[in-house]
């Protein structure tokens, strides 16, 4: 049970409303506003799925953001066929999601508002969850599950799952100071009275971010607040896409500051109305979250970002108070805060994406001060890893790496768990269970468990039987599970382990598909994943792909 779960929440209600349960409340009493610019391939999908709730919605309120692409002739002529569909188009482009979002606010006449994004959808029976919820707790707004798409894959990926686990109701929201970590505006239905009662409207013009600042406005109002575990909006990631998504975008230091000036005003508005504990879980999700984030790509980006992002992280962090460091000062998110502020130009950038790596995986070595104290580095001993010694072993930055060796018939996939200042002998490590996931869907293969045994006074090994011919093309990624003998259960990733070779592609004989190429590599985050191409044609296709680049590159 999660701390701070509705069975442990002072005036927190738990209804037993089902899943499925239809409503039986007033016809027509939800505005859908959907925002879009320049999305002519997606936006027509978006405001059918809204249309397609039924009777419940009495309104879809278009807001087209001065598209040139017909957008918006799209839509005057879907809205010929629906009278519920009002297309409103915006004479300049504001840049960001805010403005027309808030344009779409003053245009609905329903009493309840939700907002969808033009290359989103709602699934069905999302309006009708909510409502019901609503309606049933006398709650101003209403809050359920959101699952990421990823495209073309179709891979989903719940968002926040933890607060979305049973029907509750809070009569405030800093009874669940998670609450902060949902910052989406767009899995929510608000009524509309209340946002505009208490003026919640979105930043305008470009401000990227702006549904943290818009959420931290709605809880700052105290509103009751219903949750559903039902699916009720599907935010679809398109990786690939000629123009990312400005969530997506994090390849300019632009887009950090933005996120960090977001954070910030998040925090004001909440402590500027009395919210002190949700302003605290407000800056803890911060290091939890957005610099974690962020961490596990600064090896990708050039020395410029490299520094920019650094100088610009560790002037944030200076406001933090000592409060701020106290909760749980053992996560990586607190001990990549506190390196941060202690050195004054970046380093060990390896070691940090590993501990950024969600869950997190610190490597060796392990430093101690002359006293036998844990230290993040003999050159850094004010940054303190004490807590490693007293935390519970299933929550500390366990560290195992992985090697993959591929060959004809079954290969080998070889572990190697590191002790962690003595806490992985006193936990005695048994045995770990092996899985690889598909990227592609939700498929696993190689579903296996092996002993876990000593290999050296600070390591534990493994070897397992790999056959890469029965898993197919694609890219697999490691999951592990280590159990210890307690009882206790700690899911990881693998660190590729690099070095002699490890790493490069082979092609190896097999019997199912003839041939099969192999390529181990290391994630964003480090973590071991493994891309498989089976038979001839795929290896031509991964090879025309390879010589696409190159010419690219030599324009």
């Amino acid at each position: 049970m999660l701390p701070d779960s509705p069975a442990q929440s002072e005036n927190t209600e738990n209804t037993q409303t089902p899943q499925s349960t239809p409503r039986t409340g007033a016809v027509g009493v939800v505005g859908v506003v959907v925002i879009g610019y320049n999305d002519r391939a997606h936006v027509a999908d978006a405001v059918r799925s809204a249309l397609a709730q039924g009777p419940s919605v009495a309104e879809v309120v278009a807001v087209d953001d001065r598209s040139t692409d017909g957008s918006a002739e799209s839509l005057d002529r879907m809205a010929a066929g629906d009278a519920r569909l009002r297309v409103i188009r915006r004479d300049v482009n504001s840049g960001g999601c805010g403005s027309p979002r808030n344009t779409g606010i003053d245009a609905v006449t329903a009493p309840y508002v939700m907002f969808l994004d033009s290359d989103d959808v709602l699934p069905p029976g999302a309006v009708d969850a909510l409502l019901t919820a609503a309606e049933g707790a006398g709650a101003a707004v209403a809050s359920g599950l959101c699952v990421r798409r990823e495209l073309p894959s179709g891979r989903e990926q719940p968002w926040q799952e933890p607060l979305y686990t049973a029907h509750s109701v809070l009569a405030r929201p800093a009874q669940r100071p998670l609450l902060v970590h949902d910052t989406l505006c767009v899995n929510k239905l608000y009524r509309t009275d209340f946002l505009r009662e208490h003026g919640i409207r979105f930043p305008e013009g470009r401000f990227l971010y702006e549904d943290f600042v818009f959420t931290a406005r709605v809880l700052a109002a105290g509103p009751r607040i219903a949750l559903v575990p039902d699916r009720v909006y599907v935010w679809h990631v398109r990786r690939a896409a000629e123009r990312l998504s400005l969530s997506l975008d994090r390849g300019h230091i632009d887009n950090w500051e933005a996120r960090t000036r977001a954070c910030a005003l998040a925090y004001d508005i909440l402590l500027a109305a009395g919210q002190k504990e949700l302003a605290r879980a407000a800056r803890a999700k911060f290091l939890d979250h957005d610099v974690r984030m962020y961490a596990r790509e600064l090896g990708l980006r050039d020395a410029e970002y490299r520094h920019a992002w650094w100088t610009h992280t560790r002037a944030y962090l200076g406001r933090y108070d000592a409060a701020d460091w106290e909760q749980d000062p053992g996560s990586p998110g607190r001990l990549l805060g506190r390196l941060l502020l202690e050195s004054p130009e970046p380093r060990d950038l390896p070691r940090l994406r590993d501990l950024a790596a969600r869950p997190g995986r610190l490597l060796p070595p392990y430093a101690r001060t002359p006293d036998g104290a844990p230290v993040w580095s003999a050159d850094l001993p004010q940054v303190s890893l004490a807590p490693f010694l007293t935390d519970p072993v299933e929550t500390l930055p366990l560290a195992l790496d992985a090697e993959v060796r591929p060959r004809a018939g079954t290969g080998t996939l070889a572990l190697r768990l590191h002790e962690l200042y003595g806490r992985v002998a006193q936990a005695e490590p048994r045995e770990v269970e092996v899985r690889w996931e598909s990227r592609d869907d939700a498929r696993t293969r190689g579903r296996t468990t092996a002993a876990l045994a000593p290999a050296g006074p600070d390591l534990w090994s493994a070897e397992l039987p790999l056959d890469v011919g029965a898993f197919g093309a694609g890219v697999w990624d490691l999951r592990l599970a280590v159990r210890f003998a307690d009882g206790a259960e700690r899911e990881v990733t693998a660190a590729a382990r690099a070095g002699a070779g490890r790493l490069r592609r082979r092609v190896v004989p097999d019997l199912r598909h003839g041939v099969l190429l192999v390529q181990p590599y290391a994630t964003h985050s480090g973590a071991l994943a493994l891309r498989v191409a089976t038979g001839v044609r795929g290896l031509a296709r991964i090879l025309r792909g390879r010589l696409r680049r190159l010419r690219r590159l030599l324009r």
